[in-house]
């Protein structure tokens, strides 16, 4: 059995992930959590294999909130559940010991392979099922200015904020931007962001 914990503030996205994960029969759901705090006060005293975390809570960052789970308790898989406008913080969790993300619409068994995959000691930067095939040798010739600028975007910045990173203009930047979407073939900067993370580009 996989013991899953669900950490988010949204009744709705929590109850559909329990439906779904209820019809799993290697799955049990140990509890769920609307705050940082009861979910700290949770693995206290209780234990699960696989924390669905939401990035945004109404306490303490997701992010915060991360670190301290996987600091106190060692062997704690952590996937974080997000919606497409957040995926610029998926670094950040990544960083701060989250071993994948799920979009908050993805489907009972693309949660179920992420569950499996990560209790096999692997990671799933996926939000959906085949959303990108593995990046050819022609989509990998990225500058070295182009890896810096999807750094800084992956990390949430504005264009006028990279700009005055960079000490280049706005324009420079966008162009940076317009140039990596069209070399990668994705169509927004929210896909750019993710493919970057499932690929390990930065």
């Amino acid at each position: 059995m996989i013991r899953v914990f669900i950490v988010d503030d949204h009744p709705l996205v929590v109850e559909g992930i329990k439906s779904m994960l209820q019809q799993l029969p290697e799955i049990e759901l140990v509890g769920h959590a609307g705050n940082a705090s009861s979910a700290l006060s949770f693995f206290s005293q209780h234990a699960a294999d696989v924390v669905l975390l939401d990035i945004s809570l109404p306490d303490q960052s997701g992010l915060d909130l991360c670190r301290k789970l996987t600091d106190r308790n060692p062997g704690l898989r952590i996937i974080a559940l997000t919606n497409f406008d957040q995926l610029t913080y998926i670094q950040g969790m990544k960083n701060n010991g989250a071993r994948g993300f799920l979009l908050k619409n993805s489907s009972s068994g693309e949660i179920q392979a992420a569950l499996h995959t990560v209790m096999e000691g692997g990671e799933c930067w996926l939000g959906k099922a085949n959303v990108q095939e593995s990046l050819s040798d022609q989509q990998l010739l990225l500058t070295r200015r182009e890896v810096e600028v999807l750094r800084l975007i992956t990390e949430g910045l504005t264009n006028h904020q990279i700009a005055e990173k960079l000490f280049v203009s706005d324009s420079t930047v966008d162009s940076h931007r317009k140039n990596l979407i069209a070399k990668l073939k994705v169509k927004n900067t929210a896909a750019l962001v993710r493919l970057a993370i499932e690929n390990k580009i930065i």
